[in-house]
């Protein structure tokens, strides 16, 4: 028996499809269910939040607005059962004011993300670019932001921005800042960053330090490309993966430090509302109707958990060993 092996047709050419290292860690991201269901959810938060408004406004309710009739005139609890769920107010009235808590809930996931995210962008780019420079530059450069970085370290972060609130909200309102929780909010916004850039920018430095020596890096200075274009050209594209990482694994310690503050009453307070403002106001009904600590906490947790969850994904798909470790 003769064994015939088809000959290629003549020109063709076997080519092989390299695929970016951005490919290839969403390509493992998305094998992993669980994390594609998390950052599902997480999507679908960040949509809630942003429609916020037009939501309450399509259901017919308002994080502000008192209603009254909902509420007993003896005691101040609402009228319908389950903590006042009704067709009118899904999730029931807060009590003593009859204000709906769905509203609350929606606009307190509104300010909880916009503070987190705000802070997170603004760590990161800061914590980015100084650790690029001081990375890339070395020497005496490089001695001085790390014993900036060092100080800012050592200081207490939650004593800081306990001791600081007052001081500090103020001279933004002296500032042109609309007194209140607009102070209060771009004050938090402000402190997680001033605090939190070090971290990542020690993380960066350390990147910097071996990539400096590559033969990329080497080419584009016999070039005579300028120091900014191989700080943010040459280099910033290989540092995307640990910033991310940092990232995603930063922004839900934002929400509960937050939401910590402003159940302390620090942070947002009413007739704002966030996720820690509502566990506060709900902890003096907690015996008569669970549901007040509950909804918020159920979502402060899901939120934070889903965060965590597509963070650690993010981190094992660039690196595999750590994942089986």
């Amino acid at each position: 028996m003769s064994l015939t092996i088809a000959a290629a047709p003549t020109g063709a050419v076997d080519t092989v499809v390299g695929r970016s290292l951005r490919q290839i860690v969403w390509a493992r991201v998305r094998r992993d269910r669980v994390a594609m269901v998390c950052l599902v959810i997480l999507i679908g938060l960040y949509l809630i939040a942003i429609m916020a408004p037009a939501i309450c406004a399509v259901i017919g309710v308002d994080p502000y607005s008192f209603d009254s009739a909902s509420i007993s005139d003896l005691g101040g609890g609402p009228v319908d059962a389950w903590g006042g769920i009704s067709l009118d107010h899904p999730l029931g009235v807060e009590w003593g004011t009859g204000r709906d808590i769905f509203a609350q809930l929606l606009f307190g996931l509104r300010i909880s993300l916009l503070i987190a995210t705000s802070a997170t962008i603004i760590t990161v780019v800061i914590g980015t670019v100084i650790g690029i420079v001081s990375g890339y530059s070395g020497g005496k450069t490089d001695a001085v932001i790390g014993r900036i970085m060092d100080l800012t370290l050592a200081f207490p972060f939650l004593l800081i921005i306990l001791a600081l609130s007052g001081v500090l909200t103020q001279r933004l309102t002296s500032l042109g800042v609309p007194e209140g929780n607009p102070s209060r909010i771009l004050y938090m916004i402000l402190v997680f960053s001033v605090f939190g850039w070090p971290y990542l920018a020690r993380i960066v430095r350390g990147q910097v330090f071996s990539l400096r020596e590559r033969e990329f890096v080497e080419a584009a200075v016999a070039m005579g490309a300028s120091k900014s274009r191989i700080l943010f050209v040459e280099i910033l594209p290989n540092l995307w993966a640990p910033i991310l990482v940092y990232a995603t694994l930063t922004l839900p310690t934002y929400i509960g430090t937050e939401a910590a503050l402003s159940f302390l009453g620090i942070g947002v307070l009413p007739p704002d509302t966030s996720f820690g403002a509502m566990l506060a106001s709900s902890v003096s009904y907690f015996s008569v109707v669970p549901s007040y600590l509950f909804i918020p906490g159920v979502l402060l947790v899901t939120l934070v958990v889903t965060f965590n969850l597509v963070g650690d994904a993010v981190r094992d798909a660039l690196d595999p060993r750590a994942g089986r470790r």
